[in-house]
């Protein structure tokens, strides 16, 4: 069978860890198996590569960056190679160049369009090892994308699903899927399994689990995910169209600190006046999550509305320009809020969720900001120093009850 396996960057953190993680691949070699291996960049080395480059210039060109932060992988998987060829067993280390793996233009930001499969089945034919840069793609431009933070869980799906593997594995520095951040709730559970679309809410919505992108595409291309420790043998956390146990209410809690709230106020109380805010946004790859509309003072509206930080300034720079076409008073933006949020397909089928959420925040002390719903998923905008707490008083009413 063809296993393809992710190890993220503390799993290949230094030496004694990159040796670990080639004696878990080559054990599932010599049971005959072909093995794709997909490697983030060691331990920090990203965010010390980001560092070095705004030392240099803190206007740090997208295309630039993009060739930087690419080395990081290129050193993970060819050290990785290193490993196991001084194991005995053949291994090969490949850039998304040489494999191929073709992606839109959008520096920081690329989405796959295709992968060639052709290097990499030959060197499976040969019984080599397949290391693989995960993050990276390759544009028309033959120049190098990065995919977003995470984005080695998505070039994993990603050849998994060209290749036709039988098994894509997704390794962390945790033991699976937990119902909270177990750093944040120490009483967060393990689950067994989660249902693709529990887990694109989740990983969206701040549980840093898997990248949402390689979801997606898994849930696309049927693709099942176990994600599971590098550090313990322990059974992970299967992730799949449909789970075998009933579902339970809420599955999850998820919390996203990485967000800010930008409210435009005094639009004129027209139509058209929400899609062109959101068009100009949408023109410049500004992703927007919770909206909220509401009706102000001489017939005006406001429009608030979540970014991820990372984008706020770039979102409001663009408002800005557009300010006097919009016919806004004035634009604000608060950084210093978070997303919690409560998941699980159960919520279809089971009345007073929000109540309950609600109850457990009331409980807490803990005011709402802004709220939003979907089939499976509540939201909830709170100030970002209530979060924690938010969570855990939203895990304690849901998962422990």
């Amino acid at each position: 069978m063809l296993i393809v396996k992710k190890f993220g960057g503390t799993s290949v953190a230094d030496k004694e860890r990159i040796f670990n993680v080639a004696k878990r691949c080559i054990e599932d070699y010599n049971k005959g198996n072909d093995v794709v291996v997909v490697l983030s960049a060691m331990g920090k080395s990203t965010d010390d590569l980001l560092a070095m480059a705004a030392d240099i210039n803190p206007d740090m060109p997208k295309r630039e960056v993009d060739m930087l932060l690419a080395t990081g992988e290129q050193t993970s998987v060819a050290l990785m190679s290193m490993a196991m060829r001084a194991l005995g067993v053949p291994a090969i280390s490949l850039n998304a160049f040489q494999v191929a793996m073709h992606s839109t233009s959008t520096y920081g930001n690329a989405k796959f369009k295709r992968i060639d499969t052709d290097r990499i089945q030959h060197e499976i034919d040969n019984r080599r090892i397949v290391i693989v840069t995960g993050f990276q793609g390759i544009n028309k431009y033959d120049d190098i994308t990065t995919l977003g933070r995470g984005g080695s869980d998505t070039t994993a799906v990603a050849l998994a699903a060209a290749l036709h593997a039988d098994a894509c594995e997704i390794y962390t520095d945790v033991e699976g899927v937990f119902t909270a951040d177990p750093r944040k709730v120490p009483n967060a559970k393990k689950l067994p399994e989660i249902t693709y679309d529990e887990m694109l809410e989740m990983a969206t919505l701040g549980a840093q689990v898997l990248h949402n992108r390689s979801v997606e595409l898994a849930k696309k291309y049927g693709v099942q995910l176990v994600v599971r420790s590098s550090l313990t043998t322990a059974e992970g956390t299967v992730v799949k169209e449909v789970t075998k146990m009933e579902s339970m209410v809420v599955n999850g809690i998820a919390t996203d600190k990485n967000t800010a709230r930008i409210a435009v106020i005094g639009l004129q109380n027209t139509p058209g006046v929400a899609f062109k805010v959101f068009n100009i946004l949408g023109k410049k790859n500004i992703n927007v999550d919770v909206i909220l509309q509401s009706i102000g003072r001489d017939n005006t509206k406001d429009i608030s509305f979540t970014v991820s930080e990372e984008q706020a300034d770039e979102a409001m720079e663009i408002l800005e320009e557009n300010k006097k076409a919009l016919t806004a008073d004035h634009i604000e933006c608060d950084k210093n809020v978070a997303k919690v949020s409560v998941i699980g397909a159960g919520m279809q089928t089971n009345a007073g969720v929000a109540s309950k959420m609600f109850e457990a925040l009331y409980n807490a002390g803990i005011n709402i900001r802004m709220i939003s719903t979907s089939e499976i998923r509540i939201t909830v905008l709170v100030d970002e120093d209530c979060a924690d707490r938010a969570t855990k008083a939203a895990h304690d009413m849901f998962i422990e009850d």
